[in-house]
């Protein structure tokens, strides 16, 4: 899936870099160069030479592996990469770069140069204040209706469900606490609800106002999908939060207010039966509440099946994270 990183990942025993920057990447030649240069300025004010940059190449087809290699050449110590082979999407990237990154803390940005570096102190300092995992808000977002709407709407549901109260929910500029950052699960389209992953694992979330600049290189990768895409992850993402840990109440309800239905229609045709009204069997309703009454069925099935499984895996797999230690 990914081709060796550009420097070797330091031994284990090493003390991890105070601050890593990683970066996914996909056909952002032209950005690159300026990125760096200013991510190297910032965080040598921050943490002095005690940082890494690591981008990570999903694919692309431009000439930005080779300038990522440049930038290796021209940074030694500095900036790390690695490519995927193909384009597997942005929450691969981010899962690559979580893994490879060595740091107490992890910054992610887009390389598009809309993510401002400068504001990275900014960042800082909200974790510093107590915070595991901090989200940018783009308040004033320099993009086209057809892409701001979409996103307002969407994030104003996914707050409404998720009871993760930030306002933009998708943006790429977030510092996280290295243990949140590579304790996360992710896949699909997975990486715009890590917050919500977090939060469900207990780690405290904040957020800041950041500047959102037009893109100067390249062309947005928003697509039309992306919207239907999100909606069907925002869902996977509050069952996963919600109903992980308890399935059988999920796909127990469920079947029960099915069953509900199914019974109460089969109820009803049965007094119309008591009262003589004929051809009850060959009804389309009467159907209806078969099924009804067989799919609840198996939902309580489901969820009691579930239920065993995550008991089994209960026992392999602690269910919930340790925050701090103490006596060992």
């Amino acid at each position: 899936m990914t081709e060796p990183l550009l420097a070797p990942e330091p031994p284990p025993d090493d003390d991890p870099r105070e601050i890593s920057a990683v970066v996914p990447v996909f056909n952002e030649e032209d950005s690159l160069e300026e990125l760096t240069q200013r991510l190297v300025v910032v965080l040598s004010e921050q943490v002095g030479e005690d940082f890494e940059i690591l981008f990570v190449d999903d694919g692309s087809t431009d000439g930005s592996w080779k300038r990522i290699r440049e930038l290796h050449q021209k940074h030694p110590n500095h900036v790390r990469g690695l490519r995927h082979r193909r384009n597997f999407g942005k929450a691969a990237a981010l899962a690559q770069g979580f893994r490879a990154a060595d740091a107490k803390v992890i910054i992610t940005m887009d390389a598009d140069l809309q993510d401002q570096p400068e504001e990275i102190p900014k960042f800082i300092k909200a974790l510093e204040e107590g915070h595991d995992l901090v989200s940018g808000w783009k308040q004033r977002r320099h993009d086209p209706l057809d892409k701001t709407l979409p996103s307002k709407v969407f994030n104003f549901v996914a707050r409404s469900i998720s009871g993760v109260k930030l306002h933009d929910m998708n943006c790429g500029f977030k510092a996280y606490r290295a243990d949140v950052a590579k304790g996360v699960k992710l896949y699909g389209e997975m990486h715009r609800f890590i917050p919500i992953l977090a939060h469900a694992d207990g780690y405290r979330i904040g957020e800041i106002v950041v500047e959102h600049h037009a893109r100067q290189h390249g062309h947005s990768k928003y697509g039309a999908t992306r919207m239907f895409k999100g909606a069907l992850d925002l869902l996977t993402a509050v069952v996963l939060t919600r109903y992980l840990r308890r399935p059988a109440h999920f796909f127990g309800g469920l079947g029960l207010l099915v069953g509900a239905v199914g019974i109460g229609v089969l109820s009803y045709l049965s007094i119309g039966w008591f009262l003589g009204y004929k051809g009850i069997g060959t009804r389309p309703l009467f159907f209806f509440g078969i099924l009804g009454t067989l799919l609840s069925a198996q939902l309580i099935s489901l969820g009691l099946v579930a239920e065993l499984v995550l008991v089994r895996t209960l026992r392999l797999e602690p269910a919930a994270g340790v925050a701090e230690r103490v006596g060992e």
